[in-house]
């Protein structure tokens, strides 16, 4: 087929690439489409009611017969999905990490000292890398408002005994402890500016996100399953990077949240497995849909009312540090093609063949594009930025 007629195309990856900021921007592990708004020079309430430009989105794209696909599996679900959730009197808590309030003063403060002193040796990078993988983390509420929107499989009444529904709360529940323990613990350190972070909060939750679900939920799983790869990714790399900086327990607390989203990719790994087996076409055109919209951070409008670029500056430094790269999102393409085993799929319409070249065809060519894009960043000047997350220090992007 003549590439003008291709539906999946590399545009939108090609036209990110003028330095490998730029693609990482769009890439990082935590998700607003390339339609939405970045807070430039608005004013600061302005942001809290941000929306995008001119594109509509497309809501409820997943036809009503698909319907029928959740229903059917609702059996399934309940044994394959629902057990990759711990009991809670199973779970860790992130009271188990960080000095207990409830111990005698003098023991509390020694163990408050014994924390700071830990973190001496960790870089003001790293700590910027933590601090946005922390406020990712931050914003569930707009993540679990996103994922009970999905036709099909949404909680129509709060406590839904679908378990589909009993999944989404499980999850949140889950999620909800990854922000609580990271804030806490870059509480007690004294590396970072709170008042700056629980700003950058308060905006990213109140701007809210599109990540181009549809409210489909062929999209949104497979959306899950790349993003939860990811923060298992990524986190795991604040776990190595801890260690190797003197922080033993920073490490164990960044590579528990890893082993969290370790689990849960699997969960959503194994749901699009199952729709693979159902509806072939359905899904593989559903992987291409996403990847052409870009798997992007949720935190892509992450703004602290002073730097309108932040989270491109944020990106820069994660970047620098290997803590999530081009490499790792090519890397992670390359593992769910894999494990869906998607260039064997077959019985596929001629959308879902398209879908399937596009899909299977794409990790390659990031690569060759990342390898362009680093030479021409090899040749810029240096830049650097002061971040106010680590009172306003100057770090080289």
């Amino acid at each position: 087929m003549a590439k003008s007629k291709h539906r999946f195309s590399l545009t939108n990856i090609s036209t990110t690439l003028s330095s490998t900021t730029m693609l990482i921007q769009t890439t990082l592990p935590f998700a607003c489409t390339p339609r939405t708004v970045r807070h430039r020079s608005l004013p600061p309430k302005s942001v809290l009611s941000v929306s995008p430009p001119s594109k509509a989105r497309r809501t409820h794209s997943l036809p009503p017969e698909k319907l029928e696909v959740f229903r059917s599996l609702e059996g399934w679900a309940s044994q394959y999905v629902l057990p990759l959730l711990k009991p809670v009197e199973k779970s860790w808590q992130p009271n188990s990490f960080v000095p207990n309030p409830s111990s005698p003063f003098e023991e509390f403060v020694d163990e408050v000292k014994a924390l700071r002193d830990r973190t001496k040796e960790l870089s003001d990078e790293y700590f910027l890398v933590l601090v946005g993988d922390m406020i990712t983390e931050e914003a569930l509420p707009t993540y679990q408002t996103i994922m009970n929107s999905l036709d099909g499989v949404k909680d129509d009444c709060g406590t839904s005994p679908s378990p589909w529904a009993v999944w989404n709360r499980g999850w949140s529940a889950e999620e909800n402890r990854h922000g609580d323990l990271l804030r806490t613990y870059l509480y007690l350190s004294g590396r970072v500016n709170m008042n700056m972070i629980e700003k950058t909060i308060h905006y990213l939750i109140a701007a809210g996100m599109d990540a181009g679900f549809e409210n489909n939920p062929y999209l949104g799983y497979v959306y899950t399953s790349f993003q939860e790869r990811a923060t298992f990714v990524s986190h795991g790399n604040t776990a190595r990077l801890a260690k190797e900086g003197g922080d033993p327990v920073l490490a164990r607390i960044c590579g528990t949240i890893a082993a969290d989203e370790k689990r849960h990719e699997q969960a959503y790994s194994r749901i699009v497995e199952k729709l693979l087996e159902v509806d072939p076409t359905g899904v593989m055109v559903a992987v291409g849909t996403m990847l052409e919209k870009r798997i992007t951070m949720p935190a892509h409008l992450m703004y602290d009312g002073e730097d309108p670029r932040l989270f491109e500056h944020y990106a820069a430094v994660a970047q620098r540090v290997g803590v999530y790269t081009v490499s790792d999102y090519a890397d992670i393409l390359e593992f769910l093609i894999e494990r869906w085993r998607l260039e064997k799929v077959e019985g596929l319409t001629g959308e879902g063949k398209r879908a399937q070249d596009y899909v299977c065809g794409l990790a390659p060519r990031i690569r060759k594009l990342q390898e362009r894009a680093e030479e021409r960043a090899r040749k810029m000047k240096p830049r650097s930025m002061k971040f106010s997350w680590i009172f306003h220090k100057e770090l080289h992007l």
